[in-house]
């Protein structure tokens, strides 16, 4: 070969070992009983497909510890069991749990794990809805109160029978977070975590942010509203997600712990906050709080902001998103 093609060849080595050495990596998978997408910028591409390794791992990780739909799980074990004796958890879940009690604190009871007691009546797919004798026999168990937890031995009790919880409401979020976490380990600066309707955000997408939309609630394929976004999580509750339709109401999966039922007046809600895990929590909260209470009770926390859509299509904004002449 002849001088110049041999320079010709490496050159063309070293663009292509420059090329594949810095890239976007994306992995989806269904986890959680929802899509799981993670886009990450790295600059050894085999470095960012193992960092997606570890992120779907913990995902699953993280489901087989949470679900109330595995048998084995520990929360079903708390399910089963915690009326009747106390049962020792991971300090991992431990503190979920907590967490989740704390929302429930400062949401004024809009947000509660134990919406699960009268929860677990419904069956979206089924169109199965319990009756109201049903629901008045299963409200009383409905309170974060009767989740008795000791900090010492990670325990869970039940305060009495018929106590179910379901951390669907903040477990994505939370997995998106540790994601995230996860994702830095590898030296990742700029990437994208979502669950469902949950994600969080690591910096930016290399000198732009990342825009991200609020769908339309009767049709996926619109949004109502786009924002650039970066470094944050971001969180969206609506009735379009699990839900059946029948006499002209919809009965879908957020139930209001007070009544048992599906709240009417908002479509959906939209946080914005510091991680995925205080998103999530707090967008259960306002939907069942409504625009008005939700909105006044979230903007005691000014590090969130919220977008609600209400039943008419009428967008509400919390204060640090409202455009300047509302």
């Amino acid at each position: 070969m002849r001088p110049a093609a041999r320079l010709f060849v490496a050159l063309l080595s070293v663009f292509a070992v420059t090329v594949a050495r810095a890239d976007w990596v994306r992995r989806e998978e269904a986890i959680m009983g929802t899509r799981i997408y993670v886009e990450a910028w790295h600059d050894d591409p085999v470095k960012g497909e193992q960092a997606l390794d570890a992120v779907m791992a913990d995902m699953r990780r993280i489901d087989a510890l949470m679900s109330h739909y595995r048998p084995e799980s520990q929360l079903s074990q708390i399910n089963a069991r915690a009326a009747v004796e106390p049962v020792a958890v991971d300090p991992e879940l431990f503190d979920l749990i907590r967490t989740s009690i704390h929302f429930s604190e400062i949401t004024e009871g809009a947000f509660d794990i134990t919406y699960a007691s009268v929860g677990y009546l419904y069956d979206y797919p089924r169109h199965v809805r319990p009756t109201e004798a049903q629901i008045k026999a299963a409200l009383p168990a409905v309170s974060y109160r009767n989740l008795l937890l000791d900090e010492e031995h990670h325990t869970v009790k039940y305060a009495r029978e018929g106590v179910r919880i379901d951390l669907g409401g903040i477990a994505k979020g939370y997995a998106c977070d540790r994601g995230v976490e996860i994702l830095k380990g590898f030296g990742i600066a700029h990437a994208i975590v979502t669950a469902g309707g949950d994600t969080r955000l690591l910096g930016d997408r290399r000198g732009r942010p990342w825009m991200v939309g609020i769908r339309h609630p009767d049709d996926k394929n619109r949004v109502v509203l786009s924002m650039p976004l970066q470094d944050v999580g971001i969180s969206t509750s609506g009735d379009y997600e699990r839900f059946f339709d029948e006499g002209g109401i919809r009965y879908h999966h957020i139930i209001d712990p007070k009544t048992g039922r599906s709240p009417t007046e908002v479509r959906s809600v939209t946080i914005i906050g510091p991680t995925a895990t205080e998103t999530e929590g707090w967008s259960k909260g306002v939907f069942v709080k409504g625009p008005v209470e939700g909105l006044r009770l979230m903007e005691q926390y000014p590090q969130m902001d919220a977008v609600v859509v209400d039943k008419n299509g009428k967008i509400w904004y919390s204060k640090g998103l409202r455009p300047p002449k509302q």
